[in-house]
């Protein structure tokens, strides 16, 4: 059973639509390696005043969910994803315009889910400093020490997940 299933009951195809352009979806692993890789994201939410917002954000990709390190309580981000649990959040990696062919190379993961207030934040912190700084890891918890009462830290338990490329 999936994920999704799960939260909801019901299958995917009744929640998600099928990709559009299907002969350049890829596969599960490509999207999970795109996470993996990525440098930054937007993160979609839906605030009460019912418009969408989306923030470039740096994460962390672990065992099937997404951390992000937050302001303390304040900020639209906060707002909608009180108002709101359901986020989509998605990744573009490897572009080049093609401007001869009136095109763009990249490969691309998009992933749904719920967001929920994550409880270990300095293990969260961590990885996210290990991620960006892999080279000083003692400096990155010391780093991550100092900041975890001045953060809050949400994991987008991911739902569904969807990834398409263009390539040579």
């Amino acid at each position: 059973m999936y994920l999704y299933e799960r939260f909801w009951g019901e299958p995917m195809e009744k929640r998600f639509k099928k990709m559009r352009r299907s002969e350049r979806e890829i596969s599960r692993d490509e999207i999970i390696e795109i996470l993996e890789k990525g440098e930054y994201g937007v993160l979609a939410t839906f605030g009460e005043n019912g418009f969408p917002y989306g923030v470039p954000m740096s994460y962390v990709y672990v065992d099937g969910s997404i951390y992000f390190h937050v302001a303390t309580g304040v900020g639209q981000k906060y707002e909608n994803i009180k108002y709101c649990d359901k986020v989509s959040f998605t990744v573009v990696t490897h572009t080049k315009v093609l401007p001869e062919r009136f095109s763009t190379e990249y490969e691309s993961a998009i992933v749904f889910g719920n967001i929920v207030f994550e409880e270990d934040k300095l293990k969260a912190l961590e990885k996210i400093a290990n991620k960006y700084s892999p080279d000083f890891e003692v400096q990155g918890r010391k780093y991550a020490l100092a900041s975890v009462n001045k953060v809050d830290i949400y994991r987008l338990d991911i739902v569904h997940m969807t990834g398409k490329a263009m390539r040579k």
